[in-house]
């Protein structure tokens, strides 16, 4: 098959889901599309993807069916009810998800045995910026077989996609990705809130340290919202990133890894959530730093 001859089935229409979809869409693949809240799926639908509404009847009529949901209970509950009884051997999952790594194991060896379908964990980092312009950084676990084919489908949407090995290795490179994302989020929260009680003139902050060494994508995109509190619109969420470093401290815990960094900020995380931030930009991280 060429990438033209693929059906995808999309299912997570959501703030990464849409801007993928679309540029599926106009990469030439026939794209069909579930989602919970089916008031998400105009956009998608208007640009030509078919909707449909059971996920059992989406994978039938689908030959890779593309997760990008919430969390490891949502993708879990989607596949355990719903996927496993309407796959077959000539379809492929590939989940770009952030999930848990053994579960991603458990849910791969589920599908394989009871319907022969096959798995490639591919989690993605980039943002909705990285998402709309199809410059997404995609680590991707699964057999070789099965990652050539990732690579075609995928290409519009990435930058870069790296084989980091067998299933499951994917999320485990994701869970690293996020505890340095994480942490640097998390000082820089704490860097701007300083040079503001200090009397620097913050919003020039990410320009003083642009090309040095303490420059990052991450104070390049929050240190200016931080600076003006200018939280919305929504890129990506505080919940986002608590559920990525709790999988950390988890994942460490079973390795007997030791990871205080990350440990700390994934409790400061915690913190800033229980406040009702849990849904908000993770720029609003400075309001856990002011001295009010």
């Amino acid at each position: 098959m060429t990438k033209k001859q693929y059906t995808l089935g999309f299912i997570g229409i959501g703030l990464m889901g849409k801007p993928l979809t679309l540029r599926l869409l106009n990469s030439g693949f026939k794209v069909n599309v579930w989602n919970r809240s089916t008031e998400k799926l105009g956009p998608v639908t208007d640009a030509g993807a078919i909707a449909f509404a059971s996920i059992a009847d989406l994978v039938k009529a689908s030959d890779i069916i593309i997760l990008c949901l919430a969390n490891t209970g949502v993708v879990e509950s989607i596949v355990k009810t719903e996927v496993i009884n309407s796959g077959s051997a000539d379809k492929l999952m590939i989940d770009l998800s952030s999930i848990h790594p053994e579960t991603t194991k458990q849910l791969a060896t589920q599908l394989k045995q009871h319907c022969g379908m096959r798995w490639v964990d591919a989690p993605v980092s980039g943002g909705t910026s990285g998402a709309e312009q199809g410059m997404l950084a995609i680590m991707a676990g699964g057999s070789d077989g099965d990652i050539a084919i990732a690579r075609e489908v995928l290409k519009p949407l990435y930058k870069q996609l790296t084989h980091m090995g067998e299933v499951g290795s994917g999320q485990v490179t994701k869970v690293c990705n996020q505890m340095i994302v994480s942490c640097n989020v998390m000082v820089i929260a704490e860097m701007m809130s300083l040079a503001k009680s200090s009397g620097v003139d913050a919003e020039k902050i990410p320009q003083a340290l642009a090309g040095g060494f303490a420059d990052s994508k991450p104070l390049q995109i929050v240190g200016p919202e931080m600076a003006t509190e200018t939280f919305e619109p929504i890129k990506w969420k505080v919940e986002t990133l608590l559920k990525d470093l709790n999988m950390a401290v988890d994942l460490s815990s079973q390795q007997g890894n030791s990871i205080p960094m990350s440990g700390l900020a994934s409790q400061l995380m915690q913190l800033h959530g229980n406040q009702g931030f849990l849904e908000q930009d993770p720029s609003t991280l400075i309001k856990l730093f002011g001295k009010e």
